[in-house]
């Protein structure tokens, strides 16, 4: 029940029952009062004058008293039902959702939100209390994905602060021989090689922090489009090698067509390194998810890869033209649209990527 009906049924169910105590007190006075002598004359048939007994003293202050109480109760208990139904309505209606919402805010002001706001009816109160809850697993949510954000970025600055080691010991040793006069070829396509290897490491760096930055542009799009452009992905980046790409005929979904395309080339661009001679594309929608498998017949993900996920600056078998950033930077994007990544080995193929996109994501 609302809370207006509540308060009215309260209101007129309080002064219902003052008013009838209201008539039981004056049932009970006329009772008493019966009692009494009432004095004065009586005057019969034949004309007889009868004087009747008269109250005594003390009867008269009694019969005062009843009428003094009687005047009382018609003041006092019409208000008193009132302020009954005052008090019933602030324990049945306000007093507990009060007490929810106070100790939800106290425990928000200490930073806990690991916490549920019971919501016990379906009025006005039952309703901010759920809106509440709300607003604190949206809060909750923003804090996990800054905390996340945070870490992501200490890892981020840890792997890049260690791969720059070696190339920033390379470059002092060069130095020192430059300035020592021994020089030759060798030494020049060194410190070459290691300034390109700095600055892929820069662009690396740079490249992620655009991508966090990057706001969600999210619109419908058939599957059809979807498909016939996994299949331009595909001979483009993989061309040589055996494709076999499936999609939904009919239907549209709710993506960024930038960040979907961008994740899409980086598993197939990836795929292609190391499939052997076939890879499969697979499109589908899975509940609020449109989930983007890509497999190859390779050798598989490491199984460090496959365990921790992946990680920036995380070369693949020693290959140093490459950082790992492909994969890593497509983790970021589906975790950015409401998805993420999953990286799985099997027996009759080589390795799987699973990217999910939550497609009823607002921008």
């Amino acid at each position: 029940m609302g809370l207006k009906k509540s308060f009215l049924v309260l209101s007129v169910s309080c002064v219902l029952f003052a008013l009838l105590l209201l008539g039981l007190v004056f049932a009970v006075c006329t009772s008493i009062s019966s009692t009494f002598p009432a004095g004065g004359i009586e005057v019969l048939s034949d004309g007889t004058v009868i004087r009747l007994e008269a109250p005594t003293a003390s009867q008269q202050k009694i019969l005062s008293a009843l009428g003094i109480f009687q005047i009382v109760s018609c003041i006092a208990l019409p208000v008193g039902g009132l302020a009954l139904s005052g008090v019933l309505y602030y324990h049945i209606k306000l007093k507990q959702p009060i007490a929810v919402l106070r100790n939800g805010i106290t425990r928000i002001q200490n930073h806990d939100l690991d916490f549920i706001m019971p919501v016990r009816s379906g009025d006005e109160l039952g309703q901010l209390c759920a809106a509440f809850d709300t607003m604190r697993e949206e809060l909750l949510k923003s804090n996990q994905e800054l905390w996340r954000q945070m870490e992501e970025r200490k890892r981020l600055n840890a792997a890049f602060s260690h791969d720059l080691r070696n190339p920033i010991t390379v470059l002092k040793g060069t130095v020192k021989l430059l300035r020592q006069g021994t020089v030759d070829k060798q030494t020049i396509d060194r410190l070459e090689s290691y300034t390109q290897r700095i600055e892929q490491y820069v662009e690396a760096m740079s490249s992620i922090q655009r991508l966090e930055q990057m706001p969600l542009r999210v619109s419908e799009y058939p599957y059809s489009l979807l498909r016939s452009e996994l299949e331009d992905t595909a001979k483009l980046l993989a061309g040589t090698f055996r494709l076999s790409i499936s999609a939904p005929e009919y239907g549209t979904a709710s993506i960024d067509h930038a960040v979907f395309l961008t994740v899409a080339e980086n598993l197939i661009g990836n795929a292609a390194r190391f499939a052997k001679s076939e890879i499969i594309i697979c499109l589908q929608q899975r509940e609020n998810l449109l989930c983007l498998s890509v497999t190859d017949d390779g050798p598989g993900y490491p199984a460090e890869l496959v365990q921790n996920g992946p990680r920036p600056f995380g070369k693949v078998s020693g290959d140093s033209a490459h950082f790992g950033m492909g994969l890593y930077s497509s983790q970021t994007l589906c975790l950015k649209h409401g998805g993420t990544l999953i990286l799985t080995n099997r027996k009759e193929y080589g390795a799987t990527a699973i990217a999910s996109f939550q497609i009823n994501r607002k921008p």
